[in-house]
């Protein structure tokens, strides 16, 4: 099995970290290709980023369908272009912000999600309404860390993110917190062990479930909402992404 893990952002130092989360967590014999897209956003702090991120989104889906990959996870915690990833997608497509809340709703009876920037808690707020997650988050704590510092050694960000789950667990009585940002990915088993409860890297439960959708021969439906786009013209430097 091939799984592509999407970085949408084009830092490179993030893509290899994420690529190593994904590699812990898939099964023996799954392949992981970590990537980044060839064009966006050094990193995703708004929805302007987003929407430029999704692109770069879809052509790697795109040319990973070329490559025959079973699945893919998008490894922003903003799922930038999910569902149009699903439209051109023949196998499972997850986004990790979705793969998180999934998994926190079966090992406990809430969750908190601690992220980045305060710009993007509207992201998070959308994301946990569109998934039906309302009754389950208990708190979105925004450490207002920008995302680049997570790759900055000697930075205070991980101490700050570790206080902020601490927070969500004793006065948000969370269960459980969710990293909300694909460059917190290997901080998934220091949180846990500091804090005292689950913290869930959404790029390895992400990786799992891609794994047994894969396996259960699952792959995205055709029939309505996710249906290949309509062929069209697409003008100027969108061309190429026509559908044909």
């Amino acid at each position: 099995m091939r799984i592509k893990v999407i970085n949408p952002n084009t830092t490179w130092s993030m893509t290899e970290k994420i690529g190593e989360a994904a590699r812990r967590a898939a099964s023996p014999g799954v392949e992981i290709l970590a990537v980044s897209p060839r064009m966006g956003p050094v990193s995703i702090e708004g929805s302007y980023d987003e929407a430029f991120a999704a692109v770069g989104v879809i052509d790697e889906v795109l040319r990973g369908e070329a490559e025959g990959c079973d699945g893919y996870v998008i490894a922003c915690f903003g799922d930038p272009g999910l569902a149009a990833a699903r439209e051109v997608a023949r196998g499972p497509v997850v986004g990790i912000a979705e793969a998180a809340m999934h998994a926190a709703s079966l090992i406990g009876t809430g969750f908190s999600i601690v992220s980045m920037l305060e710009r993007s808690r509207m992201t998070m707020e959308h994301l946990v309404h569109a998934y039906g997650m309302e009754r389950r988050c208990r708190s979105i704590r925004m450490t207002d860390i920008p995302v680049l510092d997570l790759e900055i050694e000697g930075s205070d960000a991980q101490a700050r993110i570790i206080a902020e789950c601490r927070c969500a667990i004793s006065e948000d009585h969370a269960d459980c917190v969710l990293l909300g940002c694909g460059g917190m990915s290997d901080l998934m088993a220091r949180v846990s062990a500091e804090i005292g409860a689950p913290a869930i890297d959404g790029v390895s439960a992400g990786v799992r479930l891609v794994e047994a959708l894969a396996g259960l021969g699952l792959g995205t439906s055709k029939r309505q909402g996710y249906a290949a786009p309509l062929a069209k013209v697409y003008e100027g430097e969108f061309g190429r992404f026509a559908p044909r």
